[in-house]
């Protein structure tokens, strides 16, 4: 019997010819893992932070001589090179300290979705575990978090002379709100006194990055005691240097396949917003696929310009997608404040008034302007939103300023995929922001 003529799959031999013409098709790109954002690349790609990688090998460098690194504490905006430079340092002080039989391990955890201190220890044991091809002989559940650090100790000291530990995203490992101290000031408590335990003969240090520049400012004492790191800063990478890495993959696409106006069109693009070099390289596979897509035989100015709202509309995303409900209506707010003035700047006192009719009209928890503000100063660990204050004049003191580093409206866009903003209507939104505005 015939397939259906509104059966969507139809014959299997037909996609398998629909997948080969697509293929053969798409001629533009030659290897997409150089368009992968978090591909390790070749260290001879690797430009625009000489400062930052000569700090950290003159930092690690001792450990080929079977001596401990220092703790280190690499800091600046998404998309600076922090985790890059410290990968490529670190694997090539591994095979280095192999050549001389030096047992150095780098266990790498990203907290961003890790949430409790049990649960950071517990991906720590099993990435040990893993890296040394053994088994883990605790459960990740139903045990004191006591008994997971016994365990990652015991790992530690039978399979290491040496391990670096590099915590990705630091600060977002909050953990519990009912306790004071954040679990990353735990964790870092925890890691960097194993000098002090009796057994443990192998030498430990923490690698903690962080796109807060303020995030030693809630690490408690006792931590900070142990901890001292030596620091190291990743600035933006300014348009010229954006060119330059976009460059250094541009053998991603055949021969001919960028138009030359491609490349500089996205490092200013990426320069203009954040100097973020994750987000230079989406928009160039973005604008690659689209290309394709489209059946073009270059990728021109035309896939870039849709791809950058493309991939702002998909970083918003995935920011927002996981922060709670108040931060939501906070940000929205805000956004609705911002979006009416020029400077695409918020005033806390109006945005705050704004946050109450939100609330009132969706009948949602409202919070005081203290808790407000401190939600909306979370957020800037985004790079969706800066916080400053601003002067009035010599005699009528300063205020608490937001300004936002993507376009206001497409934050609200993303925001309302949230249903639960469906009760709060736009024109009346921007009816009540224009009054207090003028007021």
């Amino acid at each position: 019997m015939p397939p259906d003529s509104d059966d969507p799959v139809g014959d299997p031999g037909s996609i398998k010819d629909l997948i080969l013409e697509q293929d053969e098709a798409a001629s533009l790109v030659r290897n997409r893992r150089l368009l992968d954002p978090d591909e390790i690349v070749d260290e001879d790609r690797i430009v625009g932070r000489n400062d930052q990688l000569t700090q950290i090998t003159q930092y690690l460098r001792v450990t080929i001589n079977n001596e401990c690194p220092p703790n280190l504490f690499l800091y600046g905006p998404s998309g600076t090179g922090k985790s890059l430079i410290i990968n490529a340092v670190c694997q090539n002080v591994v095979d280095l300290c192999s050549t001389r039989d030096i047992r150095f391990g780098v266990i790498e955890l990203n907290c961003q979705n890790v949430g409790t201190l049990g649960t950071a220890v517990y991906e720590l044991v099993r990435t040990v575990a893993d890296d040394a091809d053994v088994a883990i002989e605790i459960p990740e559940h139903g045990i004191p978090t006591k008994k997971k650090w016994r365990e990652l100790y015991r790992l530690i000291d039978e399979h290491y002379d040496s391990v670096m530990f590099v915590l990705d995203e630091l600060d977002l490992l909050t953990g519990r709100r009912d306790i004071d101290e954040p679990a990353y000031s735990r964790l870092l408590y925890q890691l960097t006194r194993t000098g002090s335990i009796d057994d443990l003969q192998a030498d430990v240090a923490v690698t903690a990055i962080s796109n807060d520049t303020k995030m030693m400012e809630d690490v408690g004492s006792r931590a900070l005691s142990s901890f001292t790191p030596e620091d190291v800063h990743f600035s933006d990478y300014d348009a010229n240097q954006l060119r330059e890495i976009l460059g250094h993959r541009e053998d991603a696409f055949h021969h001919d396949a960028l138009s030359e106006d491609v490349i500089p069109l996205a490092a200013a693009f990426a320069a203009q917003t954040h100097g973020d070099a994750r987000i230079a390289i989406d928009l160039m596979r973005t604008a690659g696929t689209i290309a394709e897509r489209d059946g073009a035989d270059q990728v021109r100015e035309e896939h870039v310009r849709i791809a950058q709202d493309k991939v702002v509309k998909n970083r918003v995303l995935e920011v927002t997608r996981g922060i709670s409900t108040q931060k939501k209506l906070c940000l929205f707010a805000t956004a609705a404040v911002a979006r009416e003035t020029e400077n695409t700047a918020a005033k806390s006192t109006e945005a705050y008034r704004v946050y109450q009719y939100i609330t009132e009209t969706l009948d949602a928890d409202q919070h005081y302007q203290e808790t407000y503000v401190n939600k909306m100063k979370e957020l800037t660990t985004y790079s969706l939103v800066k916080s400053g204050r601003k002067s009035q004049g010599p005699h009528s003191g300063s205020y608490l300023e937001f300004t936002f580093e993507e376009n206001p409206q497409t934050i609200i866009e993303t925001l309302r995929e949230d249903s639960r903003l469906d009760g709060v209507a736009d024109d009346e939104l921007r009816t009540v922001v224009r009054s207090q505005l003028a007021n």
